[in-house]
């Protein structure tokens, strides 16, 4: 008798208030909202059983339902998109859900399958996310390129805004024409969470690693919770600031 496979629900977290960038999920210069893109980009993952929009404004419902999209609105006072992820599992059922970025456009439908994936083939974790390889031109220096570092079977060890491994001898290194043996990742900001975990993880209170760094999968570490971590490439980026759409918008258009 085979097994049936895990219910898995895609939850795309989606808030009309952006500091950086007001409503950036309903721009539309491409002709439909940047958040239908997504939509549409993770509608192409084999993984995902089922997508949902989880909306704090009708504004953006309608405008999921209109492309034809399911959207659920939650409410308005959630600190970050995991906590509106579990408000939207007490309302659908679900063994694994995926929080998917509501300002990705290009995320790579491969890149969910394979977080997806590892999770199943992880027992230990209650978390699985993604990392990669920097790419030429991206600076490990950079506190807004979250940097992670893995144990020798895929589990997280630490996430950090700073440079980490640090290499100590890159200077020698360097002259003697020797790699470092540790490649630096980023982290990709996919989460898979296993459900009967989502309740525990919102009722902790923000840890102090957490806090230090603001990030807020270190809550899951400093709780002894294990997060697998599958390496990808990864080129796709979100989208923070109206110039980084125009450059969204040029390359549809080409």
């Amino acid at each position: 008798m085979s097994l049936q496979r895990p219910r898995t629900v895609g939850v795309i977290p989606a808030r009309l208030a952006s500091s950086r960038f007001p409503e950036k999920v309903l721009a539309a210069e491409t002709g439909k909202p940047l958040v239908v893109h997504v939509l549409e980009q993770a509608r192409k993952a084999r993984a995902l059983d089922a997508i949902v929009v989880a909306a704090d404004h009708p504004r953006i419902v309608a405008a999921v339902e209109a492309a034809g999209g399911t959207a659920v609105l939650t409410r308005d006072d959630h600190p970050n998109g995991t906590s509106r992820l579990a408000e939207v599992a007490t309302r659908i059922s679900a063994d694994v859900f995926v929080n998917i970025q509501g300002d990705e456009p290009e995320i790579e439908p491969e890149v969910i399958d394979a977080a997806v994936e590892l999770l199943h083939a992880s027992p230990w974790a209650d978390v699985a996310t993604v990392a990669t390889p920097f790419a030429a031109g991206e600076d490990p220096a950079n506190p807004n390129l979250v940097k992670v570092v893995l144990g020798l079977g895929g589990r997280a060890l630490y996430f950090s805004r700073a440079p980490i491994p640090f290499h100590r001898d890159a200077a020698r290194d360097a002259a003697n024409g020797t790699a470092p043996r540790a490649t630096p990742l980023r982290h990709v900001g996919l989460y898979v969470y296993r459900t009967s975990f989502l309740p525990t993880f919102v009722s902790w209170p923000p840890s102090a690693l957490e806090e230090t760094e603001s990030l807020e999968q270190l809550r899951v570490l400093e709780h002894g919770h294990g997060i697998a971590v599958a390496v990808r490439t990864v080129t796709s980026q979100g989208i923070d600031t109206p110039e980084q759409y125009a450059e969204f918008v040029r390359r549809q258009r080409r």
